[in-house]
């Protein structure tokens, strides 16, 4: 039986799935985290074909993403820790998430490969090296097996130069190769296609803006099944306000901030991307909290609720503008998927563009693919759990076979 691997890699964690090749049956699937401490964790789960789960746990001290990797590749080839592959030789190919590999749209990688996740360490300096070493594990622990890497960035690939240059001096943006970039792309590619689908239609015939919103959340124009435009940049800090992240703000205030509080340029990075968004608003960066502290009359959380969903408004606005014709706007992420009042506030109003949300399917939550517009809503508007990993497996799939 031929199985896929993907590595699904964060900065100091990372998940993996081994699926079944041609029936994308889900085999077993797993999480190594805190990764670098004494107390880091390998919880792994094996799948059943009727649905059964089986649960391991594995304490560890895996002192780098290697050492995890090492961990896993042993379960998985030892049926009794749990393992689903009877022999290496199952595995046909290894998809890797890698956040940033500029420009460059998804591909098998090469030396070349590798060294382009090399070169943009400085602005993926805790993920990219994270990715690359992953690779590198798996190169040695499956030889010969083709690994792919599917970039945050290769769906956004896609943009017109007018929607993703800066207006900074070229010599810049060219030496540093500063421009939107975009993230989170396996899973608007995923959520553009699925809602394609579920209009019964290929995804070139049809324009999708694709919301996908979580503690890290970004918005995408999709027009024939092709990014056009997305609100994150060269690095997810841009874009709609998130957990514990400004997004768009005045750039003057950050040397504002720099000189009147006498702060470096990495407290200021710490700031903005750990210390603001939801969390600097109102002390929560978990929408649910925030949801029970308005309820209980919070003032600051009914006001983090508000720019919340303003500020994912806005792009909805600004990409209708984009594509002219909208087809499906698609909710993905932990809120998007199971934030009802989040979704009805953030698409209050809008009836006048053909949008309208029907209360009661907004209410239904599960994991299936469904509208949450009224019959008569001119332009749909649907809740898709985004699965990352099922995209990031077909991309692989898809690549080598084209060799």
């Amino acid at each position: 039986m031929e199985k896929i691997l993907v590595i699904n890699g964060g900065s100091s964690s990372f998940k993996y799935q081994v699926l079944e090749k041609g029936t994308e049956r889900r085999l077993c699937q797993g999480l190594v985290e805190r990764i670098g401490s004494a107390d880091s964790l390998l919880t792994h789960k094996r799948f059943g074909e009727n649905g059964e789960e089986e649960k391991f746990v594995y304490p560890g001290n895996y002192h780098n993403h290697a050492a995890g990797m090492d961990k896993v590749a042993e379960v998985l080839l030892n049926a009794e820790l749990g393992g689903v592959i009877a022999d290496r030789s199952e595995i046909v190919v290894i998809g890797h998430r890698v956040l940033l590999g500029g420009p460059l749209k998804n591909a098998i990688v090469t030396e070349e490969v590798k060294q382009i996740i090399r070169d943009f360490i400085p602005l993926g300096p805790l993920h990219n090296p994270a990715n690359l070493t992953g690779i590198e594990a798996m190169e040695k622990i499956f030889p010969g097996v083709p690994n792919v890497a599917v970039f945050d960035t290769g769906f956004h690939s896609t943009m017109p130069d007018y929607a993703y240059t800066y207006a900074l001096p070229k010599e810049l943006t060219q030496k540093y190769g500063l421009r939107r970039y975009g993230f989170h792309g396996s899973s608007h590619s995923f959520v553009s296609k699925a809602a394609a689908a579920l209009l019964g239609k290929a995804p070139a015939d049809v324009n999708v803006i694709v919301c996908h919103l979580g503690n890290g959340s970004s918005i995408s124009a999709v027009r024939g099944g092709k990014c056009v435009d997305t609100s994150m940049g060269t690095t997810p800090l841009q874009g709609v306000v998130m957990g514990t992240r400004s997004g768009d703000i005045d750039p003057a205030l950050v040397p504002f901030l720099m000189k009147n509080e006498g702060l470096s340029a990495d407290e200021i990075d710490t700031i903005m991307n750990k210390k603001s968004g939801y969390l600097g608003l109102c002390g929560h960066s978990d929408s649910r909290d925030i949801e029970a502290g308005m309820a209980a009359g919070d003032p600051d959380c009914k006001l983090t609720y508000e720019v919340q969903c303003y500020s994912v408004k806005k792009y909805i606005g600004a990409y209708m503008a984009v594509l002219g014709h909208v087809d499906c706007i698609a909710f993905a992420g932990g809120i998007g998927e199971n934030a009802v009042g989040v979704r009805a506030h953030i698409l209050e109003g809008l009836e006048e563009f053909g949008i309208k949300v029907d209360p009661e399917l907004n209410k239904i939550r599960g994991s299936q693919h469904r509208y949450i517009s009224t019959e008569d809503s001119r332009v749909k508007v649907a809740v898709i759990p985004t699965d990352e990993e099922l995209e990031i497996c077909r991309i692989s799939v898809e690549l080598v076979n084209a060799q």
